[in-house]
């Protein structure tokens, strides 16, 4: 007994919607890889679902700029045009610089650099030269401030200090000035006994 058909119509349950987009999605890039592999045939199937998220296949070699200028050329319809074509050569400017820029990033890091003549060998010493010196000036400005922290919070410990210190002999001398204030006096008093004269005066 066969099966019956389906109507097709949007599914209104959301949940199954989902699961019959999953399913027929993966089914028809299953038939495009095979159509392309089958059939020696070029194809670019491209898939949207109600979100918005897409789904693709590309057979081998076939980019989406060379599908698009195959379909134009097949359909008569013009769909890259002048604005397409200046975006299109921004990227490919865009994507030589990087390129160029990986090549100068790998020959900074000594690597690939065998090949160069020593007129190619000038510039990229001078280049190195002129990084170092710039992290050398940053090395010494970062201790240079980390060097007035310091000295700043040695100066705040000191005032401190000597403002407990200063309570504590106000604080002694208030009370009978029961204090040791030898710490205070110069070293050649600190602890001698007044010594008499025992001579007199002549």
């Amino acid at each position: 007994m066969g099966r019956g058909k389906i109507e097709i119509k949007r599914i209104e349950n959301s949940t199954n919607r989902q699961v019959t987009y999953s399913k027929r999605k993966n089914g028809i890039i299953k038939k495009a890889k095979e159509i392309s592999i089958l059939c020696n045939a070029k194809v670019y199937l491209v898939v949207f679902s109600s979100s918005g998220k897409m789904a693709e296949f590309c057979s081998d070699s076939t980019t989406l700029p060379s599908m698009l200028e195959e379909y134009q050329k097949h359909s008569g319809k013009k769909i890259w045009g002048a604005k397409h074509e200046r975006l299109n050569a921004e990227i490919e400017r865009i994507k030589k610089e990087n390129d160029n820029m990986q090549i100068e990033l790998r020959h900074l890091k000594g690597e690939d650099i065998t090949p160069l003549s020593p007129f190619e060998l000038i510039p990229l010493e001078e280049t190195l030269q002129k990084g170092l010196a710039c992290v050398r000036d940053k090395q010494g400005r970062a201790l240079e401030e980390e060097n007035k922290q310091i000295a700043m919070i040695l100066q705040q410990h000191q005032i401190a200090w000597n403002g407990g210190m200063a309570r504590e002999l106000d604080r002694d001398y208030r009370h009978g000035g029961r204090g040791d204030y030898s710490v205070q006096m110069p070293f050649s008093f600190c602890g001698q006994p007044i010594q008499p004269n025992l001579q007199g005066n002549k």
